[in-house]
Order: C-alpha cells, then structure tokens, then sequence
C-alpha cells in the first residue's frame, strides 16, 4: 500500500475529493492545514490502484495553481485492508512510475562520482582479471554502476522521454569510456597473463551468453518495476558488463587483437542483450506515459529502439556463429 498526501487549494478539492472516491481507497481524510485557503487530503491506497489514481489527480489538477501530490510507501496497517481480487487491480505494478524514473534517472546521471566509480572498479576487475582473483573480479561487478543508464535508456524508449534517453545514452558511454582507457593504461603496468582463466573467458562468446544476458536484463527491470532493487545485485554478477571491457582494455594495450576483438563483443553483445530484454519488460508491465499523445511518442520510440536493438543483435549472432565455425575448422587442421 501507499499514502498519498495531497496538497491543494480549497477551491480545487471538491474535483479531487469526487476521483479518490471512484476508486474506493483503503481509507482517506481531508483537513484544513496553516496555510490560508489551503486543504491536505491524506489518501490510503492499493499498490494495484495508486497508479490510477496519481493519474487521475494530476490530470485533474493540470491547469490548478500551488499543488503538489507526494508518495509514501506503507509498511503495514491495522486493520488490514482487503485485498483487491485480480480482476479488481487496475495495475499489477509494485512500484509508480514517478518513482520508477526518480530511481533510473539517478543511477542514469553522469557525475563525477560514477566516473570515479567506474574507474576504481576497472582497476579492481583489471588486476583481478590478470591474476585470476575470481573475488575481485565479483567484487568489481558488484560495485560497477553500469547497468543503471542501460535500465535508464530502456525506461526512457518505454516512456517515450528523449531527455532520459540522451542521458543515458551519455553516462553509458561515459563511463564505458573511462573504463576502457583506465584498463588500456593497466595494460602497461601489468605484463598480460594468458594462463589466467578469468581473463581468458571474457574472449569467449557463446551462444549461451545471449540467453544469460537476455535473462539478467528482464530481470533487472522486472525487479525494477516491482520496488526490489536489491535484487540488482545478482543481476550485476550474472552479466557484467566491466570485465569484458576491462579485458578489452589490457588486451588493445598488449596488441593482441584477436583477443580484443572477441572481449569486445562480447561487451556489445552484453549491452544490446540487457537493453532488449529491459526494454521489453518495461513494455509487457504496460509502463507508459500519462498523456495520449506521449503515449504515442513512447510506443514510436520503443519500437525504433527494439528493431535497431534486434537488428544488431542478429547481425551478433551470426558474427558469433561464423567465429565458431572458424574455430572448429582451426581445431580440425
């Protein structure tokens, strides 16, 4: 459940007074506050239709002057509320968009701190990828912030939001940026240590390393969309998008390009399978804009993003295929 305070001018509140009731709170209480002419509805709401009704009390509210609609999720309440039967929940959504994209924007800001963050996990992964450190290497997948713009530039195609898009879009090349160049500065430090498996790996790409991607990309936004962000954690290790480009980095330092060039997909192929199935869950929760017409906008933007994302995505597999098949023939001779 969540609390939805309301804060408005008297004038307006008999409009919104009529919403709350049509879609049946839990419980809801109106009062005059300190400010002159001024009115707070206190709403106590189901998940399933706290999204209708921020909807409607903005829609509601859109020409109003001075008002402000804040969120604040219930832990428990006595007595307990009934449960909403299925066919009664208007949304099967744990979280509201408005927090959705207050939670995705932040992680999908390019700062000073992320760019920092990506560099001293690139030297954690760097050196635990040549040493073969399997714990430094999970240690650098953990705290790499480079899934947060991917999950920010899926949510912004699902939203139709341009704004959120080209920031993502930045930070993620941002910090891909600095990661790479930090691991090709380590590459002259640290002598190339072919022996070591964990580096090793990252040149290999399967395909079983589309349907891991795919999987930790749906659930990361599905974990997303229902408020349980601690699950990112597993999804980080699953498929991590540092130690391919960390591998990439010390492997163009050392001149080996064979081995770059597979690192190197390997992270494309990570990217684009963690950004088409976000952007997919994203659009099978029904998240979209309030508006017609920005939903209109964002169903064009998901399907321009999703075919691209596809097209890429197919032209990989054969490029993977074809390396597979080269390898089988070099085995052979």
């Amino acid at each position: 459940m969540k609390q939805v305070e309301i804060h408005l001018k008297k004038r307006d509140s008999d409009t919104i007074v009529r919403a709350i009731k049509a879609f049946e709170p839990v419980d809801w209480i109106q009062f005059d506050i300190e400010q002159q002419d001024r009115k707070m509805i206190r709403v106590l709401m189901h998940d399933g239709r706290c999204q209708v009704l921020i909807d409607a009390v903005s829609e509601a509210l859109e020409n109003c002057q001075d008002w402000r609609v804040t969120m604040i999720p219930v832990e428990a309440s006595l007595p307990e509320p009934r449960e909403l039967e299925q066919d009664e929940a208007a949304s099967e959504l744990r979280v509201l968009r408005e927090e959705l994209l207050d939670d995705v924007v932040k992680d999908a800001t390019l700062t000073r701190d992320f760019l920092i963050l990506s560099a001293l996990s690139t030297v954690v992964a760097a050196i635990g990828l040549n040493s073969n450190g399997v714990a430094a290497v999970i240690g650098a997948m953990v705290i790499a912030p480079l899934l947060g713009p991917i999950l920010g530039f899926a949510l912004g195609a699902g939203l139709g939001n341009m704004a959120l898009l080209r920031q993502s879009g930045v930070t993620l090349a941002g910090g891909l940026g600095i990661s790479l160049f930090v691991a090709f500065l380590i590459s002259f430090v640290l002598p190339l240590n072919t022996d070591s498996y964990e580096l090793m790996s990252r040149t290999q790409v399967r395909l079983d390393s589309i349907a891991l991607a795919l999987a930790a990309g749906g659930a990361a936004a599905l974990s997303m969309a229902q408020g349980k962000s601690a699950v990112l954690v597993g999804v980080m290790v699953a498929a991590a998008l540092l130690p391919p480009g960390a591998a990439f980095g010390l492997f163009v330092g050392s001149q080996e390009w064979s081995y770059a060039g597979r690192s190197g997909l390997l992270l494309l192929l990570n990217i684009i399978c963690l950004l088409v199935s976000a952007l997919a869950v994203f659009r099978l929760k029904n998240i979209k804009p309030r508006g017609w017409i920005d939903q209109q906008n964002a169903t064009r933007a998901f399907w321009v993003n999703i075919s691209l994302s596809a097209i890429l995505l197919i032209g990989l597999v054969v490029l993977i295929i074809v390396l597979d098949l080269g390898d089988e023939v070099a085995i052979g001779d």
